[in-house]
């Protein structure tokens, strides 16, 4: 009895390609079943009316595990896992140890995205994931308010994010940017009352005073100069640079001396 077991055991549960042809997509399991009780059950059925000698079960498992492979191999496979997070239901694969579909074992929780943006500007986010989703799912936005946490630092902490909007729109978009918006966004998406992916944006909104100023003094910079050209050379003498700082003061008092006159008449 040991011995037949040992034998069972090497040519299907051990067995590496049967184990491999097994991995069936989500739903295929109750075929796998089918295709096994139709190369099994008839050796059954022979061996319970002593139709052969025990020396010919081993041929006739082999046989019965290589139709097997055959059969199953033809099965849908999995679509595969798709990383780096989300519950993952059609990924799942079937494990004949277990007989149950192991699940791809990512976190919920996605790696934050960074999103730079102008003041007054629009913003969009979109969740999309790679993976398939369900037909039912929720779409719930949160966002990381300036008075649970600073708008400057990322977070992935439940409890400080607060509803924004709740559907099935996995499109978030703001028309126009202000610095209130900085912060961490969340997007939830739900299946059932489970959640299975959730991802996060973090906004950071550039102050127009600030890029302004900066534009319009690069502006003035080159304004002074013809072309926009520096007229001093990293390698040119210092005098050189001293010519240039004289004529410019000196055109600029001249400007003022000419303003006065004008304003005296």
């Amino acid at each position: 009895m040991d011995r037949c077991f040992r034998m069972l055991d090497r040519i299907f549960n051990t067995n590496e390609d049967v184990i491999e042809a097994a991995r069936v997509g989500k739903g295929f399991d109750i075929k796998l079943k089918e295709i096994l009780d139709a190369v099994i059950l008839p050796i059954v059925e022979e061996f319970d009316k002593k139709l052969h000698m025990d020396r010919v079960y081993e041929s006739r498992l082999q046989t019965a595990a290589d139709d097997f492979i055959a059969a199953a191999s033809k099965l849908p496979r999995v679509s595969g896992c798709f990383p780096p997070c989300g519950f993952q239901s059609a990924g799942a694969v079937y494990n004949c140890d277990t007989c149950q579909y192991d699940s791809c074992e990512f976190p919920l929780d996605c790696p934050v995205e960074e999103i730079e943006v102008m003041e007054n500007s629009g913003v969009r986010m979109w969740c999309g994931v790679p993976f398939d989703l369900p037909n039912d799912i929720e779409v719930i936005w949160k966002f990381a308010e300036e008075l649970y946490i600073p708008p400057q630092v990322k977070t992935q902490e439940m409890d400080q994010f607060k509803e924004v909007t709740a559907g099935v729109d996995r499109l978030y978009s703001i028309p126009s940017t202000s610095l209130q918006h900085r912060g961490t966004y969340q997007c939830d998406i739900y299946s059932g009352s489970r959640s299975i992916v959730r991802l996060y944006y973090f906004i950071t909104v550039t102050p127009q005073l600030v890029a302004g100023h900066t534009e319009l003094q690069e502006i003035f910079d080159l304004s002074l100069l013809p072309g926009g050209k520096s007229l001093v050379t990293p390698s040119a003498a210092p005098h050189s640079f001293l010519r240039l700082l004289l004529f410019l003061v000196t055109t600029c008092l001249t400007t003022s001396l000419v303003l006065l006159f004008l304003s005296l008449g």
